[in-house]
C-alpha cells in the first residue's frame, strides 16, 4: 500500500475543499447537486455513468471533505448500491439508476434487516412469489435507515422458501411509491427520526428489478456490503469526537496535575487508534483501486474504527464528568458528548456487528476453521 497521496491526489482536495468552502452558502443537501455537474461527487465511477472515472482514492478524499464540510449526501445510493450494481447489475439497471444517483437526484434506502435477522441476515422470512413478468412481496423489514425519505430501495427477500438459507435469497431494486409499502418511524435513543419500520403486503416489482441472478442474491449483495463496511465516515466520526474532546481539554485549566497527565495519555493513545484507523479504511480504497473487491480487509476497518469510536465517546464522558451529560445546544460543548456517546453504540452494531466482522476476518482473512 502507498502511504502517500500523489501530488495530484492533494491537487484535487485543496479544489474540492475550495470548492466547498465557495458553497457554504448553499443548504447542505443541495451542495451534492452542485458538485454532481463537476463529476466530483462519483469520482470514481465510470464517466458512461456520470462518474468522473477516477479511482477509489480520490472517492475517498471526496467522502473525507464533504464529512467534514458537514455536507449530507445519499450514502446508500453512492457508497453502497451504486458500486454494488456496477458489479453484478444488469446493463439496463445500470443505465437506469446509476447516472441518477450520480446526479443526486433520488436518495435509496437498504432492505436487509428483519426482526428476527439482523446479524444472522441470511434468516430473513420476506418473501416474493413469482407473476407473471413481476415478483409479489410479503414480510417486513426494520431499522430502515431513511426510508420514510427515499425513493428507490434495494432490499433482499425469498425466493426459494426449501433452498439453503443462503442459497433462496434474491436481490431486487424496489420503487418506494409502490402499492402496498407501509413505512412506521423508530424513533432512536438520541431521539432522531432516522430508522425505520417497512411493510409490504402484495407489493409487486418487475422481474428485470433483480440484480444478479435467482435465489443467488446473497452472493451479489455480500459486495454490497463489502462498500458499505469500509470504515471512512466510522473513523471521521472517532476523528471529530476527538478533536472535540482535546480541544474543549486544553481549555480547562481545573484538573489536578496528576489527572491531567493520566488523561493526556490517554488522548495520546486514542489519537494513535484513529490515525490506524485512518489506513485501514484508505487501505480499503487503495485496495479497490487496484481492482480488489475488500472483504475482510472491509470488516477489519469496520471492527476497528467503530470500536474505537465508543472508546472516544466513553473517554470524553468520563473526562468532563457531569458537564458532559448537558444535552442542549447552549450547554457544554453545545450538548454533543451524550449525543455522540449514546450515536456510538450503533457503530458496532449496525451494518453487521463486530461479532460477525471478527468471524469474517477469522474465517476469510486467517483461514481459522468455522468449528
Amino acid at each position: 500500500m502507498d502511504f502517500a497521496f500523489s501530488d495530484e491526489d492533494r491537487e484535487f482536495r485543496a479544489s474540492l475543499r475550495t470548492f466547498l468552502e465557495s458553497h457554504a452558502h448553499l443548504d447542505r443537501e443541495a451542495v451534492p447537486a452542485a458538485m454532481a455537474s463537476t463529476g466530483w461527487l462519483t469520482v470514481a465511477w465510470p464517466r458512461e455513468y456520470g462518474g468522473g472515472g477516477a479511482n477509489q482514492i480520490r472517492q475517498v478524499i471526496v467522502k473525507e471533505e464533504l464529512f467534514r464540510a458537514g455536507v449530507q449526501v445519499d450514502g446508500v445510493g453512492l457508497n453502497m448500491l451504486g458500486p454494488g450494481l456496477m458489479v453484478h447489475g444488469s446493463e439496463e439497471l445500470k443505465r437506469e439508476h446509476l447516472p441518477r444517483i450520480a446526479r443526486a437526484e433520488v436518495r435509496w434506502c437498504q432492505g436487509f434487516s428483519e426482526p428476527n435477522a439482523g446479524s444472522d441476515l441470511a434468516s430473513l422470512q420476506t418473501r416474493a412469489v413469482r407473476d407473471g413478468d413481476d415478483f409479489v412481496i410479503n414480510g417486513s423489514k426494520i431499522w430502515t435507515s431513511e426510508a420514510h425519505r427515499a425513493q428507490w430501495m434495494h432490499l433482499l427477500v425469498r425466493t426459494d422458501p426449501d433452498a439453503p438459507k443462503h442459497r433462496g435469497i434474491s436481490y431486487f431494486i424496489l420503487d418506494m411509491n409502490s402499492p402496498g409499502i407501509e413505512i412506521r418511524p423508530l424513533i432512536q435513543i438520541t431521539r432522531l427520526h432516522a430508522f425505520n419500520e417497512v411493510f409490504f403486503d402484495n407489493v409487486r416489482v418487475p422481474a428485470r428489478n433483480m440484480i444478479g441472478e435467482l435465489n443467488r442474491g446473497w452472493y451479489a449483495a455480500t459486495t454490497t456490503l463489502d462498500f458499505e463496511r469500509s470504515g471512512v465516515e466510522r473513523n471521521l466520526f472517532a476523528e471529530t469526537d476527538l478533536q472535540r474532546t482535546i480541544e474543549a481539554f486544553r481549555g480547562d485549566e481545573s484538573y489536578e496535575p496528576g489527572r491531567r497527565a493520566h488523561l493526556r495519555l490517554g488522548l495520546a493513545a486514542l489519537s494513535i487508534e484513529v490515525e490506524v484507523g485512518r489506513w485501514f479504511a484508505r487501505r480499503v480504497a487503495w485496495l479497490q483501486s487496484n481492482g480488489v473487491i475488500p472483504n475482510y480487509e472491509a470488516s477489519i476497518s469496520k471492527t476497528f474504527n467503530s470500536d474505537v469510536g465508543q472508546r472516544v465517546t466513553n473517554f470524553g464522558m468520563n473526562c468532563f464528568g457531569l458537564r458532559g451529560l448537558e444535552w442542549n445546544e447552549t450547554g457544554f460543548l453545545a450538548g454533543m458528548l451524550p449525543y455522540r456517546y449514546l450515536d456510538s453504540q450503533r457503530m458496532t452494531i449496525s451494518q453487521g456487528t463486530n461479532e460477525v466482522q471478527r468471524n469474517i476476518i477469522a474465517t476469510r482473512g486467517l483461514g481459522l476453521p468455522r468449528d
